[in-house]
């Protein structure tokens, strides 16, 4: 299926049923808005990385404009519905500020591990627990997927990119234990080295070597 959205390109990448709020300030954005609010209708966030926007976004719906300024600035909330893929980009629209492409959606495939998940929020409570954060999801853990957690391990955006790409869920579960399992071991190493420092000009209580 094809369709056609307005966009709003940023440095971000958005995940599905993520809520995400707003501050929005440029005259075409603000009029993107006006226009998507009055018509119940959705927009497009395409990810924007190294000054490029890419091909894959999030389709997101205006839960609720929270606040007007004076100037027309706005405050609002979102909530991510879908992944798409640009086929064509469209940056001059008839009367209007912003532009707009030709999306295709993308469809996911929910065949992730319980017991993969169950190990990833186990990594997590170890790296949080490391880095003095506390973190609490607002779903319970059972019902805990790989984009809810996605943004609080220390993805970079390429890496949360990556992880859109991904069609399955067992897959993401893959890429975000393999990215912990490395973090924590990194942890590790620098927890030994600083230990190492600190120890060096202290007086050694060592055996000779006994030939």
């Amino acid at each position: 299926m094809t369709n056609f959205i307005p966009i709003f390109p940023l440095a971000l990448v958005v995940f599905p049923d993520e809520h995400l709020n707003l501050h929005i300030f440029e005259p075409r954005y603000k009029q993107l808005i006006t226009d998507c609010f009055a018509n119940k209708k959705p927009f497009g966030i395409p990810a924007v990385i190294n000054n490029k926007m890419m091909d894959l976004g999030m389709l997101v719906e205006i839960v609720e404009i929270s606040k007007i300024y004076d100037d027309g600035k706005m405050d609002i909330k979102t909530k991510g519905v879908s992944m798409f893929k640009i086929l064509e980009t469209i940056k001059e629209l008839p009367d209007k500020l912003y532009s707009g492409a030709i999306v295709s959606y993308q469809n996911y495939i929910n065949d992730g591990s319980p017991v993969m998940m169950k190990k990833i929020l186990e990594l997590i409570s170890t790296l949080h627990e490391k880095l003095g954060v506390s973190k609490k999801f607002n779903k319970p853990d059972d019902a805990l997927q790989s984009f809810d957690v996605a943004h609080h391990i220390g993805f970079s955006i390429e890496d949360e990119y990556q992880l859109l790409e991904y069609a399955r869920e067992l897959h993401r579960q893959e890429y975000i234990k393999r990215h912990l399992v490395k973090v924590l071991s990194v942890m590790n190493e620098m927890v030994l080295l600083e230990k190492k420092i600190k120890l060096n000009g202290h007086f050694k209580n060592l055996e000779g070597f006994e030939f």
